[in-house]
């Protein structure tokens, strides 16, 4: 009985912390609505994860500090500004030009974006004679496409709409500029793994690194809404919402989803968490039309089930060729891949 209940420990983790990251990105499309900048939520989101891990980090990693060099720091640095800054800031553009579900079909790309990072840096090899290789291909293929048709295809809508201005506010070409960015802040998301992969190896302290990596990123918003928007009246958070949506995006989104993720990573290993992807837009659908009152449109429905199509296609490629390497006598290290583990939370 007590297996049984262990081996379903990590699905329903992985269940929890999709839901746990649908709400935070509902939150955020609410204060967003209510006129706080991007970058304002991404500093305080940093900032809280940043102050919220360091305790943790000094008591469970006393000794990590040995091991912090120059490159360390720097690899850091950048991993802040891609996983954290530019990602947060281009992920919270598209979401105030589109919808909630809609922004959390492009986590699912995510995956697609790194795999195709990892060959152009020779950290991925495809082998077009087994099953493996050309699933990897199919899947990015379909993944791809799927992308594209929920970039320039908006289609019908599905459900009713109980107000015209929500549809003003989402015209099509609005939804093309919010596709792009969505694009754009995917592919930072995915540089941020290749980064995270090299201050992994020589630095294995999760706590640590992401405390100091958030602290990075919070000083880097910072700088930049200062260059975008010197008026100083924006950092007040007018109302207990917004309040409650930076302390639940920090403290939770991105630090509690966070290691709860990396024990499932550890669990069950990185392709079976990353199956769990999709669970975040189906929780951001229901969150949607439920409390936002948003609509549904018809490329939305069916570019996002070519993006899951897709990355369940190259999940089972690198599930199997994990299999091969492991009954293999002499593993390639050329074929070592660096993909993405669900959502992780120090991003959107």
């Amino acid at each position: 009985m007590n297996s049984c209940l262990n081996s379903w420990k990590p699905g329903v983790a992985m269940i929890g912390v999709n839901f746990a990251l649908a709400v935070v990105n509902i939150l955020f499309k609410i204060v967003l609505n209510r006129g706080v900048k991007q970058l304002v939520l991404a500093t305080y989101r940093q900032s809280i994860s940043a102050v919220f891990l360091a305790p943790i980090a000094c008591c469970m990693e006393r000794k990590s500090y040995k091991k912090l060099t120059t490159f360390t720091l720097c690899a850091l640095f950048f991993s802040g500004l891609m996983g954290g800054t530019l990602t947060l800031y281009l992920f919270l553009i598209g979401l105030e030009y589109t919808s909630t579900s809609f922004a959390c079909a492009f986590i699912n790309i995510v995956p697609i974006n790194t795999f195709l990072l990892a060959l152009l840096f020779r950290q991925e090899r495809i082998n077009m004679k087994c099953k493996s290789g050309k699933a990897k291909v199919l899947g990015t293929l379909i993944c791809l496409i799927g992308a594209i048709v929920l970039t320039l295809y908006k289609g019908k809508p599905l459900i009713n709409a109980s107000s015209q201005g929500l549809e003003a506010n989402h015209n099509t070409k609005s939804w093309v500029i919010g596709s792009l960015f969505l694009f754009a802040g995917s592919s930072t998301w995915s540089s941020w793994f290749l980064i995270q992969s090299w201050v992994g190896s020589g630095y294995p302290y999760q706590y640590s690194s992401t405390s100091i990596m958030s602290f990075f990123g919070a000083i880097q918003s910072t700088v930049l809404c200062f260059i975008i928007d010197g008026n100083t009246s924006i950092w007040r958070l007018k109302g207990s919402l917004e309040i409650l949506a930076v302390i639940y995006a920090g403290i939770v989104g991105s630090s509690i989803c966070y290691v709860v993720m990396s024990w499932c990573v550890k669990q069950k290993g990185p392709v079976f968490t990353s199956t769990f992807s999709p669970f975040i837009q189906i929780f951001a659908i229901v969150l949607d039309v439920s409390i936002l009152h948003e609509q549904i449109h018809l490329g939305s429905i069916l570019g996002s089930i070519l993006v899951i199509v897709g990355l369940y296609a190259l999940l089972w490629g690198k599930s199997k060729e994990a299999e091969v390497c492991k009954t293999a006598p002499t593993p390639d290290k050329d074929a070592q891949t660096v993909l993405p583990v669900t959502s992780t939370p120090p991003r959107t």
